[in-house]
């Protein structure tokens, strides 16, 4: 008996091609392969954080795992109640519904590989945040857009006491 399942071909994307938005006066996320490339398999970008950029506040995803590779620098993340800090190297995956941050560890910049398996369109999500910082959308469109985007924002006073106290 011969499989029919459908495979997606292989995603190549040239540095040079790839489309780099700032959604903050610190942080660019350079688009990589969105779901409809993969087939759903993943969703990835580039999270380049400069040093003192906030990062990604408090969030979770019901419907996929995140993981980063730390391709440069150091930084924090949030896990549900800690905070720990990767270095050049470190990988890390988080399941869904596990609240999560992440930002440049203090006095550093870094550089995330960041994937998301299964894959869904985010890359209409980044735009919006890219819209957002140049003053073209309110952060209700964000609000808004949690379900749409599987970002649901949560507080966390552990990860503002974080930010602020380095």
């Amino acid at each position: 008996m011969t499989s029919t399942t459908q495979h997606p071909a292989p995603v190549l994307i040239r540095s040079e091609n790839a489309a780099t938005l700032q959604d903050g006066a610190l942080s660019l996320i350079t688009l990589l392969a969105d779901a409809d490339a993969t087939g759903g398999a993943l969703t990835a970008n580039k999270a380049t954080l400069t040093k003192g950029s906030p990062g990604a506040p408090a969030h979770f995803h019901t419907k996929a795992t995140e993981m980063f590779l730390v391709l440069e620098g150091s930084a924090r993340f949030l896990l549900g109640d800690r905070v720990i800090r990767l270095g050049r190297g470190d990988f890390l995956t988080v399941p869904p519904t596990v609240a999560h941050a992440f930002a440049p560890a203090p006095d550093a910049d870094a550089e995330l590989l960041v994937v998301f398996t299964p894959g869904m369109q985010r890359f209409d999500y980044y735009r919006l945040l890219e819209r957002v910082y140049r003053g073209e959308a309110t952060v209700q469109d964000i609000r808004e857009s949690s379900p749409l985007y599987d970002n649901h924002y949560v507080d966390s006073s552990l990860w503002r006491d974080e930010l602020a106290n380095n």
